[in-house]
């Protein structure tokens, strides 16, 4: 005697945004035999499209809300304590490093939690900053830009920095000599010509930017843009396209038969 069939029962997610929320839903879909009279599951499933379409809405409007959350200024800290201590603070909170003049390197913990001893420092400028792989967007440039001292920045793997991050870093120009953006995903080339104004900078890393169409012709560029700099990253042969007399010649010879 074969086993009864079981019901097929979809439990969606809840959301409480908007007029139409899903809450805790819990239908039988296929009922068996003779006593069926419930809608197909693909159906059902087109039924229900709208609320899992605004579900996905507001699970990324939370995550945006999370990022600008992470952005904001401290100016409280500020206010107190000066922008050198702002933006220190501000680096810590998104996980990344900073080091004031002639001090070691501050960090946090696995944790996330650091020792607010930095917090004496008012009239010591910040020198370097390691924000890699933080959430650092538009907005929250704002807490760099005021370390006038800044002379090294990483910003390296940062998902939320773009090429109109990169046009607001010309308040650095007398400062900042180190800069690398490696791995940044956002970053093209109309980003990198913004750089032209950072003067007096000598070592940038371009390396492992998708966004870049041609790394090669990209870093020719760049460094006729900024002739003092050491560019790093993209050989300059990356991406062009290269003549039958410049194709790499195959030594090893003809297979003998």
């Amino acid at each position: 005697m074969a086993a009864p069939k079981a019901s097929l029962h979809l439990v969606a997610p809840v959301w409480n945004g908007g007029t139409r929320g899903i809450g805790g839903l819990s239908r039988v879909v296929a009922p068996e035999g003779n006593q069926k009279k419930g809608k197909s599951l693909l159906q059902f499933l087109a039924d229900r499209f709208y609320d899992v379409e605004a579900l996905r809405d507001h699970l990324l409007r939370k995550r945006v809300s999370k990022v600008h959350q992470k952005n904001r200024p401290f100016n409280h800290i500020n206010q107190r304590y000066g922008p050198y201590v702002a933006g220190a603070y501000f680096i810590l909170k998104q996980g990344g490093a900073v080091r004031f003049q002639g001090r070691e390197w501050i960090r946090p913990n696995q944790r996330g939690h650091f020792s607010l001893d930095f917090l004496k420092l008012q009239a010591v400028p910040v020198e370097a900053v390691d924000a890699s792989g933080c959430a650092i967007n538009y907005q929250g440039l704002d807490s760099l830009l005021a370390l006038k001292e800044l002379q090294s920045l990483w910003l390296q793997r940062c998902p939320h920095v773009d090429d109109w991050c990169l046009s607001r870093l010309h308040p650095l120009a007398s400062s900042l000599q180190e800069l690398s953006l490696a791995g940044c995903p956002r970053v093209s080339e109309r980003g990198l010509a913004c750089l032209h104004h950072l003067w007096n900078l000598r070592r940038l890393d371009i390396s492992d930017l998708p966004a870049v169409s041609s790394p090669g012709l990209t870093r020719i560029l760049v460094e006729e843009m900024l002739p003092s700099c050491e560019v790093l990253g993209a050989d300059w042969a990356q991406g062009l396209k290269l003549g039958p007399e410049e194709q790499p010649r195959d030594t090893a010879g003809p297979i003998p038969a």
